[in-house]
């Protein structure tokens, strides 16, 4: 048995419109939210500026008739009338239910009527046409809220954010007392929100968190900065590009940073993030093992413009990684705290080479970062380690840890002063963990879920007969209490001689690699592994154009603009070129040098476009469906069994 139950005693906890109200006062006068207006221009407002806009649009919301325990709906991309919306629904003792804005009108429709939604909000008109589209389907729908201004359809059901703010100032006029005393009755047993688990397997499930399971939750994380020495201020900026849909952006950067009082900035789209650096300047930010890949490289494509420089940045790379072996203690952990020399204790040799490298290349790499970069954190899936170690050469720290919606995002959480790469870290405080028989991580503890709604077969299901939650991940514990996630229950394969094969590991090992964009493990019933490849279409486009490689152009499908385009799908052409192969089978190969002989890659088979999700491919947080691109891509696959 992992954890101490005990050192839950000192923790006292609050509702959040309790947390809200107390923090918009303390940080009254200084910066809450930033956005873009322009390419080149933002906007802000202030706590106070946030109190009163919350209060308004609660009260607005209660003059429509909303009920405590009421549900609303959200799916918008993050924005700051996100986080209004969020309080305001919480300050009438409602409950927020979360939609990802990408999600289809099918499972729009799933979710607002599973949880019984009574108001639905939309960020814009885009919003509004698939409501439209779904209308038909809905209901139980009362009133969609649409958060920016413009012109409306001619119908009862829609009306703006900004006409219900000013409704609720009439309102609280008539009735001066009623929103103090409607957020003062909420108590820490009652539902907060109900967050549907995109998955990678199966229908969405709606895991029901309370005010108290997010209080813990919350509580663990602020007690973890101070253990790691981290204090922040507002003179912090948390840059909010995850969806807020998802449990851990909203946790960190909507309730964590409105407690702490630290300026939150909105990037204009996960794939602006790169510029939003620069104009942000953000000290720290939450991502998943995917973006923090295009980070890696896009900070070494921008380092690496010349071959002088590439040689640089490898060189230094090299350097760093060496750095960080020289300063991991016997267990693996490194010290990346705040105000450590990196060079004090390495030998002369090495120590002058690490400032040759800091001088010329990692100093001017943080920089890209907006400059002001102290931390981020990882969850939602493991950070390959080769991945962090690269990110610590750079003197880049990245705090991993683990958790799911259910658990209220982390349980396991590194230490600052002693990362372990690879490692989700050790069991959190106030928590408890134990290993079953199959491997399977079951915890337990305060920020675990309610219930999954309407649904008391899988809340049954999800539980030990003792109360722990299992959580589908199979486990590792070192000696030191550190954690390390093997795979998921569902994604070891299982060959047909009976060999167990951890997808994760393989598919993880290509998280640095240049060439290869995305990669699909198959082996589950086969003789042997295989994988499905998705090309890094944009070094290939650039590599070909640079060696003048001939290739169809007219079959390149882009999708977005200006810099925020990216290649998604090419034609048969591209990915049948000898210099491709040759250089997918070389990262496959070195790979592959690392790998039990069973496990290694036998055959690959490259595809033309990325996996998205309209067609059920990845989930909103880049995750891979391996089960439907098993299904889309069943003939490909049966090819490299022939």
């Amino acid at each position: 048995m992992y954890g101490n139950v005990n050192s839950r005693a000192h923790l006292s906890y609050e509702t959040l419109p309790q947390m809200f109200h107390a923090s918009a006062i303390k940080h009254a006068d200084l910066t809450c939210q930033c956005w873009k207006t322009g390419p080149d221009t933002t906007a802000s407002n202030t706590y106070g500026q946030v109190y009163m806009i919350v209060k308004d649009l609660a009260a607005g919301l209660m003059e429509l008739g909303l009920e405590k325990g009421d549900r609303v709906s959200v799916m918008a991309t993050n924005c700051p009338q996100w986080l209004w919306a969020d309080y305001a629904i919480l300050a009438t003792g409602a409950i927020t239910v979360t939609i990802f804005p990408t999600f289809s009108v099918n499972e729009m429709s799933y979710i607002i009527n599973d949880s019984g939604s009574k108001f639905l909000f939309v960020r814009d008109l885009e919003g509004v046409n698939k409501v439209q589209e779904g209308i038909s389907g809905l209901p139980g729908l009362e009133k969609v809220i649409v958060m920016e201004d413009c012109a409306l359809p001619e119908s009862d059901l829609f009306v703006l954010l900004s006409t219900v703010r000013e409704n609720g100032k009439k309102y609280q006029v008539k009735n001066p007392y009623a929103y103090e005393k409607r957020w003062r009755s909420i108590e820490l047993w009652d539902p907060a929100t109900i967050i549907y688990t995109s998955g990678t397997t199966g229908e969405p499930k709606g895991v029901v968190h309370t005010h108290q399971s997010i209080a813990a939750a919350n509580a663990l994380c602020l007690r973890s900065f101070v253990e790691d020495g981290m204090e922040y201020t507002n003179d912090d900026t948390i840059l909010s590009f995850l969806p807020l849909s998802h449990s851990f952006e909203r946790q960190c950067a909507q309730w964590i940073a409105f407690e702490v009082g630290i300026k939150i900035a909105y990037a204009e789209k996960p794939s602006t993030i790169m510029t939003d650096f620069q104009i942000f300047r953000p000290t720290v930010f939450c991502s998943v093992p995917r973006i923090f890949e295009r980070i890696y490289l896009a900070l070494r494509q921008a380092a690496a413009q010349t071959p002088e420089s590439a040689a640089a940045f490898d060189r230094a790379m090299d350097i760093g990684q060496r750095v960080t072996e020289a300063r991991m203690d016997e267990q693996g952990h490194v010290d990346m705290r705040e105000g450590i020399d990196i060079a004090a204790d390495l030998p002369e040799d090495l120590r002058q080479e690490y400032q040759w490298a800091e001088e010329n290349v990692f100093s001017k790499v943080r920089m890209l970062l907006g400059g002001r970069y102290r931390n981020s954190w990882s969850a939602s899936a493991s950070l390959p380690p080769d991945l962090c170690k690269a990110f610590m050469a750079m003197g880049i720290r990245i705090i991993e840890g683990y958790g799911s919606t259910e658990t209220m995002n982390a349980i396991n959480l590194n230490r600052l002063g002693a990362i372990k790469p690879g490692s989700i870290g050790p069991l959190r405080e106030i928590n408890e963990g134990k290993i079953s028989e199959q491997g399977e991580w079951l915890v337990r503890g305060e920020q675990l879920f309610k219930e999954y709604w309407n649904n008391p077969e899988e809340t049954a299901q999800a539980f030990t007969e003792d109360g722990f939650f299992r959580t589908g991940d199979v486990v590792e514990i070192d000696e030191d209490g550190y954690a390390r996630i093997v795979d998921r229950i569902k994604g070891i394969m299982v060959l047909d001689t009976g060999k167990n094969v951890p997808r994760a590991k393989i598919e993880d090992a290509f998280s640095t690699s240049s060439c290869i964009e995305q990669i699909c493990a198959i082996a589950d019933e086969k003789k042997y592994v295989s994988a499905l490849v998705v090309p890094n279409f944009e070094y290939f486009i650039k590599y070909f154009d640079e060696n003048n490689i001939p290739y169809n152009k007219d079959e390149v499908v882009y999708f977005g603009e200006g810099a925020d385009r990216i290649c998604i799908k090419v034609g048969e052409d591209f990915i049948s070129r000898p210099e491709l192969i040759e250089q997918v089978q070389a990262d496959i190969d070195k790979v592959n040098e690392g790998l039990e002989n069973y496990e290694t890659i036998k055959k690959f088979s490259l595809v033309n476009r990325r996996f998205v999700e309209p067609m059920g491919e990845v989930t909103p947080t880049l995750k891979l469906k391996h089960r439907n691109i098993i299904k889309n891509f069943a003939e490909q696959i049966d090819n490299m069994y022939k």
